[in-house]
């Protein structure tokens, strides 16, 4: 079956997106308004480029040799959980030879599509933006029950998972959110590991373009001394 889709990009031997070495596809489209995105390009589901699941798994098939035993095929966004199916047809395709899946999500959907690429992703990141409800409304426009709900689900069907926060001074550097974060580990069997990501501005460039202002073009990027002492804590 040859299923068409939207991306937003492609990226080649990726170090940062899981494990090993990884070709990363960028899905196009996000229903979030994330208050420190860094791809604001992603976020129309109509923009991007049209691509069907051949070509793209061929693409992600020849570079197979550089992903050696730990690396494969990580799936981001945008997000790509409003392509489930497109993603899931994917995965199928690159799992027939091998290739390790890796789906990088914010966890906020969940309908029959997303259930189904469950059951073909091997490794899930889970962006855990916030500790609070209210935050989450506020700073990402999704309930954090839907999130929860996700990581539930990844619990239950015991799916290696990576959880990740994005450390913005001021709204999501708080220790005792971060403690509470780390601990995760110990309710969820299926979480290996907490990272911490240190806000950027990199962006700031791309919201020019767009015609848009940055909600945090004025807020700091973290320094290394307070990554440092957030690691720490998880």
């Amino acid at each position: 079956m040859k299923m068409k889709g939207r991306i937003h990009s492609f990226q080649s031997l990726g170090t940062v997106d899981g494990p090993g070495v990884r070709s990363v596809v960028f899905m196009q489209g996000c229903p979030l308004r994330c208050i420190c995105c860094h791809n604001p390009d992603t976020w129309d589901v109509n923009g991007g480029e049209l691509v069907d699941t051949d070509s793209l798994a061929k693409k992600v098939l020849r570079l197979s040799h550089y992903y050696g035993e730990l690396g494969g095929l990580t799936v981001s966004g945008g997000e790509p959980l409003l392509q489930a199916a497109f993603v899931t047809e994917l995965f199928k395709k690159v799992k027939e030879h091998g290739v390790h899946t890796v789906l990088d999500t914010s966890g906020c959907l969940w309908n029959d599509d997303v259930e189904q690429l469950l059951d073909v992703t091997d490794m899930v990141l889970l962006d855990y933006k916030y500790a609070s409800a209210q935050d989450y409304k506020q700073y990402v426009g999704c309930d954090i029950e839907k999130v929860d709900f996700f990581l539930e689900q990844l619990q239950k069907r015991n799916i290696r998972t990576w959880i990740r926060r994005v450390i913005i001074p001021g709204y999501s550097d708080g220790k005792e959110d971060t403690i509470a974060l780390g601990k995760l580990k110990d309710t969820y069997s299926c979480v290996e590991k907490v990272e911490l990501l240190p806000f950027r501005k990199l962006c700031v460039e791309k919201y020019e373009a767009l015609g848009i202002s940055f909600p945090l073009e004025d807020v700091s990027e973290p320094t290394e001394e307070q990554m440092k002492e957030l690691n720490i804590l998880i």
